[in-house]
């Protein structure tokens, strides 16, 4: 073995003393030194997530023909029963809200990105709605079926989207995005249910969003979205959120993504065996 190695090394040494370090020897030599850092480099940068949009703002459609007369749907089809001319001035109204709200931050780099229902009074309403916006604030639109009324696939999309960073414009890593999703009262309740893993019978308590208005979820303290940032607890309350509903926004307020909610009071309330650890629990 160590015959053959000191062989190699002769026949290595005849060859360089022979034609010295030629161009293609040298530049194979740094190819092999710099291109595992710029790898590196590279796969790092790919690794850093992109930053999480510092709002996702739920609308409810305006008023529309189907709110004001609901003989209107055995006329019309569904996903082409329009607003009403109250409707329209509600998504307005909603816009300057939401464009009141972003400003607040004092920031000049806020965007905002709308998903939208494609049944025509969720468009309708987003036509108006964006209406208080500049061209140059809006980073895009996506037309999404799965916000479609009773149609309850969307968060899995949402999630997908803020981990690759699909509303940031080319190039960009916004981190004063606002995501605007514009929707259906059941669609939206149900969004919430998922996000927040609230219970069939907490779910069964929510009321529906008014027509035209707006929930926030904005980013608290550890990077989580929370109600409780934008929204004062009597407001939550009127919506349908209980006690224990609260709680957990409340900590959903301080924690940081990936944390779990391990004193989740409805966990807390289901299974009932914890109230008899606490009680044997010598600290």
């Amino acid at each position: 073995m160590a015959l053959g190695r000191l062989l190699i090394f002769v026949i290595f040494c005849v060859w360089f003393s022979r034609y010295g370090c030629s161009h293609s020897f040298s530049h194979s030599i740094c190819s092999l030194s710099f291109a595992p850092k710029k790898n590196a480099l590279r796969w790092s940068a790919a690794k850093v997530p992109p930053p999480r949009p510092r709002r996702i703002i739920l609308v409810r459609h305006g008023q529309s023909e189907g709110n004001v007369d609901e003989s209107v749907y055995t006329r019309v089809a569904d996903p082409k029963i329009a607003l009403t001319e109250k409707g329209r001035a509600e998504a307005e109204e909603c816009g300057e809200m939401i464009k009141e709200l972003i400003e607040q931050d004092k920031v000049d780099s806020w965007k905002v990105y709308f998903y939208v229902s494609p049944y025509r009074r969720t468009l309708e309403t987003l036509k108006n709605l964006a209406r208080p916006f500049e061209r140059s604030r809006i980073a895009g639109l996506r037309e999404e079926p799965r916000l479609r009324e009773q149609d309850f696939g969307f968060r899995e999309t949402l999630r997908s989207d803020i981990d690759v960073g699909r509303f940031q414009p080319p190039g960009q890593r916004n981190p004063n995005m606002n995501l605007v999703i514009v929707s259906h009262g059941l669609t939206l309740r149900v969004f919430l249910m998922r996000w927040y893993k609230w219970t069939v019978e907490q779910f069964e308590g929510l009321n529906n969003f008014r027509n035209g208005k707006a929930l926030v979820m904005e980013k608290g303290y550890g990077g989580r979205y929370s109600l409780l940032v934008h929204h004062t607890e009597e407001e939550l309350r009127e919506f349908g959120l209980t006690d224990d509903m609260l709680m957990d926004q409340e900590w959903q307020k301080f924690a940081r993504p990936g944390e779990l909610n391990y004193d989740c009071p409805t966990m807390n309330s289901f299974f009932t065996h914890f109230d008899d650890e606490c009680s044997t629990d010598p600290s």
